[in-house]
């Protein structure tokens, strides 16, 4: 019986060093990472670790959402080690899918999380929409337009004076992005 680690985090700026640390104290011989996003499905190092394993070995994970973010996708998991003979064990939680009490704290905690980011989700879309009908704007910041105005004035006669496009954004703060956008428009206008 071999434990096998598996360890995730969902972007290139976070550490995996925790979860690696957790997974070597607890006996795991060989552990597979990834920086990746649980909620898509087709993980590499997921794939690669869930082929390695035989009969009788055990997948270490150090918490339930490091392994999947859906219930349907943690279940999905969960029965095809099962049904292999491989048992499915995460740190934090202390549950222990080899057991019938781990299968059901395993299956509440699981639907719980799904819970919780649902209503995050809910919130954050309800906010959205109040903020918008308060006529508040959503996203960065516009420029304001006396510098958008001075910005645009200096490009259209940029060849007359000799001034650079950098020389504008630095002069103005208006990205070169913004003068280009903005000056093809008032061509098409």
């Amino acid at each position: 019986m071999a434990l096998i680690g598996y360890a995730r985090v969902s972007t290139v700026g976070q550490s995996l060093e925790n979860q690696i640390d957790l997974l070597k104290e607890y006996g795991c011989t060989r552990i597979f990472q990834e920086k990746q996003s649980g909620s898509k499905s087709n993980r590499e190092a997921l794939q690669q670790a869930l082929e390695y394993m035989r009969d009788g070995d055990k997948l270490i994970v150090t918490k339930i959402d490091r392994l999947a973010r859906s219930v349907k996708d943690l279940h999905n998991i969960a029965s095809q080690l099962e049904d292999r003979g491989i048992g499915l064990v995460f740190l934090k939680e202390q549950i222990d899918f080899s057991t019938p009490s781990g299968k059901l704290m395993f299956t509440m905690l699981g639907a719980i999380g799904e819970f919780e980011r649902d209503l995050i989700n809910e919130r954050t879309a309800e906010g959205r929409e109040r903020a918008k009908k308060q006529g508040k704007h959503m996203g960065r910041p516009g420029q304001p337009s006396k510098n958008l105005e001075r910005a645009l004035e200096l490009f259209a006669n940029r060849e007359e004076s000799g001034i650079s496009v950098n020389d504008i954004v630095k002069m103005t703060g208006v990205p070169r992005s913004t003068i280009y956008a903005k000056q093809n428009k008032h061509k098409l206008l």
